[in-house]
């Protein structure tokens, strides 16, 4: 499972030229998931997520998570964070997990999100969607499960 992470001032997710999601400041968050993603390991990046301090506290140190400054989060999946560009120019996506097994998978880390944070909203699976967003920073931070040492 892979997570791009921005924080943003603002951000909204367009389907077909109707607004399906808005937030004010939090994460913009484009999730991928892979062959092999579990509940455990969508439970792992949630925690990872929600308590990443990387929002500034009153002495301007990186130190706050969004929980802690009261964000939002705008969910969009997104199965080209798997897109594999080692050999030729055009993408291989051989190892993003199919579809349903994804919007499943997807829904639920909607659901985890949504217990702990008040404002969660989300693009819509599988469309083809018009993200817009003001970028604070920019700040952007990549999450992999691959890599996290929980």
């Amino acid at each position: 499972m892979r997570f791009v992470i921005q924080i943003v001032d603002n951000a909204h997710v367009d389907v077909e030229g109707a607004t399906v999601g808005r937030i004010d400041k939090g994460y913009l968050v484009l999730a991928g998931m892979c062959e092999g993603d579990t509940r455990s390991v969508a439970d792992k990046m949630v925690a990872k997520l929600l308590n990443l301090r990387i929002f500034k506290d009153e002495t301007d140190r990186i130190n706050l998570s969004v929980k802690d400054v009261g964000g939002q989060i705008l969910l969009v999946s997104q199965f080209t964070l798997y897109a594999d560009t080692r050999k030729g120019n055009r993408p291989n996506f051989i190892s993003c997990m199919a579809p349903d097994e994804a919007n499943e998978l997807f829904e639920y880390v909607v659901e985890r999100v949504r217990s702990e944070v008040e404002v969660v909203e989300t693009g819509v699976f599988g469309a083809h969607m018009s993200v817009g967003l003001v970028n604070d920073g920019p700040f952007t931070v990549i999450l992999d499960s691959a890599d996290l040492k929980i």
